[in-house]
């Protein structure tokens, strides 16, 4: 059963958090920023062949993967635990909605896919 207030949680987990990491990774690899803080890091990561591009690209999503996973697995531990810490969307506790919210963002109905602008690598964390 979907819980509208879950999917919304969902969305806006995606966007924001997701999408929001790997469009600026790809600004980054494209050399798009003009902030002198990135510089050194655009020069650096233009001077990598395609292959190693696509490494570090892959390294990312892995990056954010396990630090979503770990993260929402924290959040759901907590509210099991009753630890203080919740987050409630539209007046309900997200947590309460799902069985598991580390799995949410994953597979063929995962957040990720129905959400996310880039779903490549989004199978769940091992």
């Amino acid at each position: 059963m979907q819980h509208p207030e879950l999917e919304k949680f969902g969305a806006f987990v995606i966007s924001k958090l997701w999408d929001s990491a790997l469009e600026h990774h790809d600004l980054v690899a494209e050399a798009h920023w003009k902030a002198p803080a990135l510089q050194n890091l655009q020069n650096e990561l233009a001077a990598l062949s395609e292959k190693q591009k696509e490494i570090v690209r892959r390294c990312v999503v892995e990056a954010l993967r396990d630090g979503l996973h770990d993260f929402l697995l924290a959040l759901h531990e907590a509210h099991d635990s009753k630890k203080g810490i919740e987050i409630f969307v539209d007046g309900k506790n997200i947590a309460e909605l799902s069985d598991g919210l580390q799995g949410e963002p994953y597979g063929s109905d995962g957040w990720i896919a129905k959400y996310g602008k880039h779903q490549n690598n989004e199978e769940q964390p091992s």
